[in-house]
C-alpha cells in the first residue's frame, strides 16, 4: 500500500543551477527533507509528500482536514 502524508514546508534550500528543488517539511513534528521538484510550494504551504516527492499542494483547511483524519487512525 502507498501513502501520500501532508507536510508543511519549512524551508526551502538554496540549490545549484540544475539540481532539484529540494526543502524541509514538518510532518506534525518531525521534519523530513523533501523533493519540491514536482510543485512550485513556497514556505508555510501545505504539501502531498509520496516517496520524498511533494506532488500537490493543498490548501489550509484541507490539510488540516487530513491531518486530524490522521491522527483519529493512529490512536
Amino acid at each position: 500500500m502507498c501513502l501520500a502524508i501532508p507536510a508543511k514546508v519549512v524551508e526551502i534550500s538554496k540549490g545549484k543551477e540544475g539540481e532539484r528543488r529540494k526543502g524541509k517539511a514538518d510532518f506534525g513534528g518531525v521534519s523530513r527533507e523533501v523533493d519540491l521538484s514536482l510543485v512550485d510550494a513556497k514556505v508555510g504551504d501545505y504539501v502531498i509528500v509520496h516517496a520524498g516527492f511533494a506532488i500537490a499542494i493543498l490548501d489550509e483547511q484541507e490539510a488540516r482536514e487530513t491531518l486530524e483524519l490522521w491522527e483519529e487512525l493512529l490512536e
